[in-house]
Parts: C-alpha cells; sequence; structure tokens
C-alpha cells in the first residue's frame, strides 16, 4: 500500500513544489495534498489559521491575555507541518530563524510554530504559483559608517 501512495503522490503535479521545500518528504507530501487539495484559501493566514499554527488572542471582556497557540484547526495538516519544520532545521536558513526565535526567549516548541508558520507562508505562495522552493536572498544589513 506504501508503494502505491508514493506513485500516486509522485504522479500529482504538484509533487515537485512540495518537495522541492527542505523538511518535506514523499509522506509529509503526501499529506499536504490530501488536507489541502481542493480547498481555496485566499491569503496565506487563511491557510496558516486552517492549519492552526495562526496564534490566537485570548479574550474575555475586557481582558485580553495575549498571543497563544491555537487549539483549532487541521490537526492531520498541523502536524505535518510542525514536523516539516523541525526536519528543516539542518537547513540553514530555517536553523538560523529557529535561533533568532530562541535567541528573543522563545521555548523550543514555540520556536518550531513560528517556523512552521513562516514555513506555511512560503508553502501558500509555492502552491498559489507553482514555484519552486528558493533560497532566501541574504538581507544586507546597514552598515555602520
Amino acid at each position: 500500500i506504501a508503494s502505491q501512495v508514493e506513485a500516486l503522490v509522485e504522479a500529482h503535479p504538484l509533487y515537485e513544489v512540495l518537495t522541492s521545500m527542505p523538511g518535506i518528504g514523499v509522506r509529509t507530501c503526501a499529506r499536504i495534498l490530501t488536507e489541502v487539495t481542493g480547498k481555496h484559501f485566499a491569503s496565506a493566514a487563511h491557510l496558516a489559521s486552517y492549519a492552526g499554527i495562526a496564534p490566537v488572542t485570548r479574550r474575555s471582556g475586557t481582558s485580553i491575555r495575549g498571543e497563544h497557540p491555537s487549539r483549532r484547526g487541521n490537526k492531520k495538516l498541523k502536524r505535518a507541518l510542525f514536523l516539516s519544520a523541525f526536519a528543516a532545521l539542518h537547513h540553514p536558513p530555517s536553523r538560523a530563524y529557529y535561533d533568532r526565535k530562541r535567541a528573543e526567549g522563545k521555548r523550543h516548541n514555540q520556536a518550531i510554530i513560528a517556523l512552521a508558520r513562516r514555513r506555511s507562508d512560503v508553502l501558500f505562495a509555492m502552491l498559489r504559483d507553482g514555484t519552486l522552493y528558493a533560497d532566501p536572498a541574504p538581507r544586507n544589513l546597514p552598515s555602520a559608517a
């Protein structure tokens, strides 16, 4: 059965697009395709919200308790994005983003969810345009002159 699933996934037109992103293999690609195909997302934020990786603000009356991870969303897609973000820690730009979040004081899981959210934004653009993953251009920091 696994070989049949792999053959079906590899025949999908978005297979090369998804697997071009570091941390996404055949099984993760299959999960993302099954959860996202046939649905229309107006923006990357809608995809992140559907997956349950967009932060939510807890409110009750006049009490606002800040940003927390969502308990809603598609659990299977959330897990696939979380695991792909974890696997992408070997990729230098992803690792740099993770390390920056850790330096900001976020715990491991918070930093991984932040990385998954960032990767879901890139994933949305890749699926929308049908383009392969490209490493982000290095930022030019202003020099102190």
